[in-house]
């Protein structure tokens, strides 16, 4: 696509994070530089259409925000807060006052403060457990980053064929 630069898990490693955790760091940095890429030029009036029943860019965009936050949550030790709850609950609801630039900027700011507490996550907890919503079932911190970042790049791909398919199939 003469992309000049490789992708982010062969520029080296990124400094302060720990080996172990590379290739969490890897992945989420490469969806972000991604959905940059794939959303640039995309029309503003598509963000919230769904095509063929299935979810809109909007809802990728907020969903891979939330999915790294809730994420983090956990990894911390931490339950969900009330306003966590409330974001899961409107993810992919159709929302004029937020822009494609707002959704990309918040999963930007998301992903760089992932990668700040992985720089700040010491590699001899990362089997720790970690119990994941109500029910409380059965994860580590290092699973739970792993989720965060392969998650990501699930969406990403979605989002890259969403966008694909709404743009040539634009009803003009």
């Amino acid at each position: 696509m003469g992309d000049s630069k490789p992708e982010v898990w062969l520029r080296g490693k990124v400094a302060g994070v720990p080996n172990l955790l590379q290739p969490v760091a890897h992945a989420l940095l490469q969806s972000m530089e991604e959905i940059e890429k794939y959303t640039q030029g995309f029309p503003e009036e598509l963000l919230w259409k769904m095509s063929s029943g299935r979810a809109s860019v909007g809802f990728h965009l907020q969903h891979l925000t939330g999915v790294v936050d809730r994420m983090l949550s956990y990894a911390k030790a931490e339950k969900l807060s009330e306003a966590q709850f409330a974001y899961l609950k409107n993810e992919g609801n159709s929302n004029e006052d937020i822009s494609m630039k707002i959704l990309v900027q918040n999963f930007r700011k998301k992903v760089e403060e992932a990668v700040v507490f992985l720089k700040n996550t010491p590699e001899d907890i990362l089997t720790e457990y970690r119990p994941v919503g109500r029910k409380a079932l059965p994860s580590s911190v290092i699973g739970l980053l792993f989720h965060a970042a392969e998650h990501s790049q699930r969406h990403v791909g979605q989002v890259l064929v969403t966008v694909s398919f709404l743009k040539e199939n634009r009803e003009i």
